[in-house]
């Protein structure tokens, strides 16, 4: 199991454990002060309570030994005296309340960081950058690149399909590896739209056919292979999947881009560039 998933997978499990903790521990407290306080008030009113009863006994054997005679008055009984609320009961309840609300605000707010956690690293599973994408058919996509002159672009995924001529095929088998031959095979590439330079967007020249990266001004050739500029290798790819015709990327594994001079497909400028002349490096 890979370090990234037993963390993902420790994390939840951590918060959900010291949550647990805290608020069982808090509930303990609680429980033991309350359950003093009213010993302590029991063993105080103990007395008085007998005295009580017996009082309300006296007065029913009266009232039954009276039955059938002339109704006396009953003596006026005095009122019993306030007794106010214990302090220390009530100061029980609030630290309750402080008590709890403390574990649940820490519980929510462990909770939004474990989620937070898991949301960076866990897959995506909804498709998006991360994972791996279905963009059509090779066919489809081959006929829009021609229609357009300009890669087909898929902007959830943060990559160009580009296609890799078939004539070029046999050079490449000496250069990059089996993760993407299978799509330069079937006639497409992908390219990570990330200058490996510094990480800029790096756009699409029209005029010259070449990938031209404005911020310092590194160049490619149309299936990523670097032609000019500081850039330390070429585009990065991404591994392509062709099946039945449908083409999927994986955009969760990023491969690096093939070393400088590299040139498989011999694809000079075909026009102006938008960026500087062309220098190699």
């Amino acid at each position: 199991m890979e370090g990234t998933t037993v963390l993902t997978i420790a994390i939840p499990v951590l918060v959900a454990l010291a949550a647990l903790v805290l608020f069982t521990t808090a509930r303990r407290r609680d429980n033991g002060k309350v359950e003093a306080a009213d010993d302590a008030g029991e063993a105080e009113g103990a007395s008085g309570w007998r005295s009580r009863g017996k009082e309300v006994e006296r007065q029913a054997v009266l009232a039954r030994t009276s039955a059938g005679t002339e109704l006396a008055r009953a003596d006026s009984a005095p009122l019993a005296p306030y007794v106010p609320p214990d302090e220390e009961a009530i100061g029980v309840t609030r630290r309750q309340f402080l008590n709890r609300s403390s574990v649940g605000m820490m519980g929510f707010a462990l909770s939004g960081f474990g989620a937070s956690c898991i949301a960076f690293l866990w897959p995506t599973l909804s498709g998006g950058f991360g994972s791996e994408i279905n963009v059509g058919t090779v066919d489809d996509i081959l006929a829009t690149i021609k229609e357009s002159r300009e890669p087909f672009y898929v902007p959830e995924g943060r990559f160009y399909i580009n296609p890799y001529p078939a004539e070029a095929v046999e050079a490449a088998r000496a250069v990059y590896g089996p993760s993407v031959l299978g799509g330069m095979e079937a006639g497409v590439i992908a390219l990570y739209q990330k200058c490996p330079h510094l990480g800029c967007r790096v756009p699409w020249c029209l005029t010259s056919q070449w990938f031209e990266c404005p911020c310092h001004g590194s160049q490619y050739n149309r299936v990523g292979e670097k032609k000019g500029g500081p850039a330390p290798r070429g585009m990065d790819l991404f591994p392509v999947n062709v099946s039945g015709g449908s083409v999927s990327v994986d955009t969760g594994s990023v491969v690096d881009g093939v070393p400088i001079g590299t040139n498989t497909t011999g694809q000079e400028a075909e026009g102006p560039n938008c960026v500087g002349g062309s220098s190699e490096h």
